[in-house]
């Protein structure tokens, strides 16, 4: 599913402002240019600011002032419908402006990108409107016989040398020289946001094929993101280290929480030894009360049955008395 979600479009807008870069006419490139109010957009157009200056590349010497392109991934194929769509937003493009003619439709063009010869598209133009194709130049065709100019740029046909970026805009990506030149030009430049986003999507699309042929790719692209994995390498290092430390950390705080656990049991076991030894002295001096307490009474006793009340009234008065009378009665 993840294959199907590649952002085909913004990869070839990248690529193809890679391929033109170079060219000395001023080329201004919108991507999902809105053409109508009713969200209508092509995919990529392009103004050439510059009337006295043609562009040089193959791709787009065909260019006049205003060039739109309409864009097909390599799992897509360009049918008739497409080509009366992208008919359409020349005519809008040239009707939606604010003075009556400010756009000519001679100063316009449509370029038709896609991966597959559209033969079955080609054939209906042939017998509805007459207009014929013709290959200009390796992977170049044009449609003659119509007002607007236009073009079919078929991607897999497209000279590597010439076109190294937008050829490169496939599944099936060939692990060769031209490869291995994108990469290096990749590397060159790989700050470029361009750049960036046409090999993320490459490499994308890609991925199987370069997973099972890794030799030469793999090489390139390890020096390619060698500083980055250093980079990752490092953080990855710093991250660990931190780890360890809190680790180091939590290990030291457990420790001294099982200190402090064995003081506190060690306080508890103390406290409750005292507090044991507290009762086993209560128990004692409440037997000994006790003992004084029936003594004192069975004295009271006898001295009674005596009638020895004078003796009592001593004894409870004159302590050494009551000691003489206790050992008197043997208690």
């Amino acid at each position: 599913m993840a294959v199907d979600l590649l952002q085909w479009h913004d990869g070839f807008h990248a690529s193809l402002q890679i391929e033109l870069q170079r060219e000395p006419a001023h080329l201004e490139f919108y991507s999902e240019h809105e053409l109508y109010k009713k969200a209508l957009r092509v995919d990529t157009l392009i103004i050439k600011n510059s009337d006295d200056t043609p562009v040089q590349k193959n791709i787009g010497k065909i260019f006049r002032k205003y060039n739109l392109i309409e864009y097909k991934s390599p799992d897509d194929y360009l049918s008739i419908n497409d080509f009366y769509k992208a008919y359409g937003y020349a005519c809008l493009y040239q009707s939606n402006t604010e003075n009556v003619h400010e756009v000519s439709m001679e100063d316009i063009t449509i370029s038709f990108v896609c991966s597959h010869y559209p033969r079955k598209m080609l054939k209906i133009l042939k017998e509805e409107r007459n207009i014929e194709v013709e290959q200009t130049e390796k992977g170049i065709y044009r449609l003659k016989n119509d007002p607007i100019s236009m073009q079919i740029l078929l991607i897999n046909k497209l000279p590597p040398k010439e076109n190294l970026w937008l050829s490169s805009l496939t599944r099936n990506l060939p692990m060769n020289r031209n490869t291995e030149l994108l990469l290096r030009e990749y590397q060159q430049h790989k700050e470029s946001v361009l750049y960036q986003s046409a090999m993320e999507l490459i490499i994308q699309a890609n991925k199987k094929i370069m997973e099972e042929d890794c030799n030469m790719v793999c090489d390139v692209l390890k020096e390619i993101f060698a500083d980055e994995w250093n980079k990752r390498e490092l953080e990855m290092q710093k991250k660990e280290s931190q780890i360890q430390q809190k680790e180091s950390q939590m290990q030291k705080k457990e420790s001294q929480i099982q200190q402090k656990e064995s003081q506190m049991q060690k306080k508890e076991s103390q406290m409750q030894q005292r507090e044991l030894l507290l009762i086993e002295r209560e128990e004692n001096i409440k037997k000994k009360m006790e003992k004084k307490e029936n003594r004192l009474n069975l004295l009271i006793q006898l001295l009674l049955h005596d009638n020895l009340m004078d003796d009592l009234k001593k004894a409870i008065e004159d302590r050494a008395y009551l000691e003489q009378m206790y050992q008197r009665y043997g208690l």
